[in-house]
């Protein structure tokens, strides 16, 4: 079958006058005369045997034929302009869309990012954070970094890396924990797994039946961190991603114990091919991933 030849700047005449609902001012945006822009259109017209607007005495309207026509070339004119964008000197820039756990993100993604842009400086990297909670195929996601044992149905999983919980405080509060079982007077801090504080415990070989202590519950590990600074409490929580803040004495990391109870992992739909602007971050992302 032989496709008729796109009549790209008459569709752009109908368009534009679509959107003015004036040859006129379609004129003045496509820098042409009202008279070009009236005749292109009229030949739009008789090629598609349609009419598409209603000449007005004072503007145009819309027939049924043309409001069918013109939501389509909006949506295909605006996917080439967004698709001419993405070239620059000569390269063409890809788009990677990565969901990130926001812990992850803010603590070990984001002091890395200035390096993987200066190396790769024509991918456009796009990120969004969640809660550990993501859906990789209904939110569009190329990948999804996430904390957890690896397992997820319909996903591939490459391991970054291991954080082990540990206990982390201000400065004033870390001078009064002298032993494990000074922690049995604070306000302990920590995530909606409930097993994460008895695990360090054990591991501490304390037993807190006798006297729980007190507890306030995050949905995030950055919202803890954050009571945590203020002096609300005691989070178990990674230090490999409060480093900065460790670093800067703004926390503190009273006792060497840690507890593992997952990785962070690089996943993806099995169902995915990897474009080449994926399988680059992935090998960044890895390589970067085993100098931490």
């Amino acid at each position: 079958m032989i496709r008729p030849q796109l009549p790209l700047n008459a569709l752009r005449a109908f368009e534009a006058s679509a959107r003015h609902l004036s040859f006129t001012r379609a004129a003045v945006e496509l820098c042409v005369t009202q008279a070009a822009v009236s005749h292109q259109v009229k030949s739009l017209e008789a090629q598609l045997n349609v009419t598409l607007f209603k000449r007005l005495p004072r503007g145009l309207m819309l027939t049924s034929e043309g409001e069918t026509l013109l939501p389509v070339l909006r949506e295909s004119f605006d996917r080439i302009a967004q698709t001419l964008e993405r070239f620059e000197g000569g390269h063409f820039r890809e788009v990677l869309t990565v969901g990130a756990v926001g812990t992850f993100a803010v603590g070990w993604l984001l002091p890395r990012l200035t390096d993987f842009q200066a190396k790769h400086p024509f991918i456009d990297l796009r990120l969004s954070t969640n809660n550990n909670r993501v859906d990789v195929a209904a939110e569009g996601l190329d990948y999804a970094i996430r904390f957890g044992a690896g397992a997820w149905h319909g996903i591939e999983a490459l391991k970054l890396i291991e954080a082990p919980l540990s206990v982390l405080c201000v400065p004033d509060i870390a001078r009064q924990l002298k032993s494990p079982a000074d922690l049995l007077t604070q306000t302990l801090l920590r995530s909606y797994r409930t097993d994460e504080w008895p695990d360090w415990f054990q591991a501490a070989g304390l037993s807190t039946r006798a006297a729980p202590p007190r507890s306030i519950v995050f949905d995030s590990s950055l919202a803890m961190m954050e009571a945590a600074l203020q002096g609300a409490g005691v989070a178990l929580a990674p230090p490999l991603m409060f480093a900065r803040q460790l670093a800067a004495g703004a926390i503190e990391q009273p006792f060497a114990i840690g507890i593992t109870t997952g990785s962070y992992w690089l996943t993806r739909l099995q169902s995915r091919p990897e474009t080449s602007a994926m399988a680059t971050f992935r090998d960044w992302l890895l390589q970067t991933a085993q100098m931490s």
